[in-house]
């Protein structure tokens, strides 16, 4: 199938998913990140989540903030997404999670009755709990940011940071679901699903990793599909090729519009050529459609193509989406 490449680069290139990611790493300049040297702490900035050694164990944190506008636009479904994205953190590390805790500011009463209704909501589908956490009754805004805590076993976390020359592209995700009716980016598949298929879709990658079938993983958030590679790669430094034609959708979504959407349930993985067909089976047995569509590639260059014509995304040697790289 033919795509207008250039269109499609250029959507992803100036999407506000992609953009808002930009600022990430020269954030990161004002830190003082040596004491990451030390020998408890495994992987930091540009992961899912950080990890730290502890005994036999590694423990996962990692932590997200809802954006005010889906805050204003839906409360209700701002509180269950602000749950949802902190459990695929963690699942996309290969982890279990453990537990939450929140800081929520608020000005309505009526905004934080909607959020606390959306929370509890994935709290009880996905039998991950809120533990703890801040309030600030007389907040100027409604805002919620969750923090997560997460265990893996030592050896198998899943690095976004060690995609390697050569391996396989491949795309896992839940293609039964609708766009969510107050957000169209939102692909909505797990809140018409039974909680025990949703606490499968996510031990897949914890399956992956005890495996040590993948080098490399995340799970796809805001940026879309080639966004989240694009960190992923540009954290390696590696370059990529994609198949736009490869990327498994849902029928009714026009292919520009899915690859900017947040997929319900959605995970990016690299391996070796050779476990390609025993990754999408684990993936298939976890309720989740999956397919390779693209390669990571020596050098700098992320490229889309349709089999036929190749188009430049990104050149992280002079490009960026977070600017981190490992």
């Amino acid at each position: 199938m033919n795509f207008d490449l250039e269109s499609i680069a250029r959507e992803i290139q100036n999407f506000e998913g992609v953009t808002r990611k930009n600022p990430i790493g020269p954030l990161l300049e004002g830190f003082n990140t040596g004491m990451t040297n030390s020998i408890d702490i495994e992987a930091t900035f540009g992961e899912d989540a950080a990890v730290l050694s502890h005994g036999d164990d590694l423990l996962l944190i990692a932590a997200d903030g809802i954006w005010e506008r889906l805050m204003n636009a839906d409360p209700e479904w701002a509180g269950y997404c602000a749950v949802l994205v902190n459990i695929h953190d963690i699942a996309a590390m290969g982890g279990k999670p453990l537990g939450m805790v929140d800081v929520f500011s608020f000005r309505s009463k009526t905004s934080c009755t909607l959020v606390i209704k959306g929370m509890n909501d994935a709290i009880a589908r996905f039998g991950v709990p809120i533990i703890g956490g801040h309030v600030h009754p007389d907040a100027p805004f409604n805002m919620l940011d969750i923090a997560i805590l997460g265990v893996a076993k030592k050896g198998c976390a899943i690095l976004s940071s060690t995609a390697k020359a050569d391996d396989v592209i491949i795309m896992a995700c839940d293609l039964e679901g609708r766009v969510h009716p107050s957000s169209n980016l939102n692909w909505d598949s797990t809140t018409m699903r039974d909680g025990e298929i949703l606490k499968k879709q996510i031990e897949a990658m914890r399956v992956l990793g005890e495996a040590h079938l993948v080098h490399a993983g995340k799970d796809i958030s805001n940026p879309g599909v080639l966004g989240t590679i694009g960190m992923m790669i540009e954290v390696s430094r590696k370059g990529a090729t994609v198949d736009i034609g490869a990327i498994p959708k849902p029928a009714e979504i026009e292919m520009t519009h899915w690859l900017k959407m947040y997929p319900g349930m959605g995970f990016v993985v690299t391996a070796d050529e050779d476990h390609a067909s025993e990754v999408i089976e684990v993936f298939n047995n976890h309720h989740l459609t999956a397919a390779t569509i693209g390669r990571v590639r020596e050098g700098s260059i992320f490229s889309i193509t349709d089999g036929d014509r190749s188009v430049k995304l990104f050149d992280f040697s002079e490009d960026r989406i977070t600017g981190i790289k490992g």
